[in-house]
């Protein structure tokens, strides 16, 4: 895949993103908004597995990320009564961050997987 095709796709997950967090907004709009997030990281995933280099312990463990992340989330979000909701909203957002925090600490562990130069151009006051 093309890398300005790529940044492309990604600008319109983006997008959609937005746009999802604009429809949430809304009682009414909330199966829409919905909709664009799904849609989104359908199209950030779909995105980021084609960008991978082929390999089959790689493509294993995004789909087991995936199966697990996703089994928890519904699992959870079934059990939860619709009262719970805004905790349960908190602590999926904690895990949000969570997420955050390990990609940073994975990009500072091997910053030539992102990209991002090597371990000797990391600055101590950087972090």
């Amino acid at each position: 895949m093309n890398a300005n095709f790529a940044s492309f796709l990604y600008l319109v997950s983006g997008v959609l993103f937005i746009m999802a967090l604009r429809g949430l907004s809304h009682p009414t709009t909330s199966r829409q908004g919905n909709l664009y997030g799904m849609i989104g990281m359908g199209i950030a995933i779909a995105t980021t597995l084609a960008l991978a280099t082929p390999s089959a312990g790689r493509f294993g463990l995004i789909v087991l990320g995936l199966a697990i992340g996703g089994g928890v989330g519904a699992v959870t979000a079934r059990r939860i009564a619709m009262t719970s909701m805004p905790q349960l909203v908190a602590a999926f957002h904690s895990l949000v961050g969570l997420a955050a925090v390990m990609v940073a600490a994975a990009a500072i562990y091997a910053p030539e997987s992102f990209g991002i130069g090597t371990v000797a151009d990391i600055h101590a006051q950087a972090l």
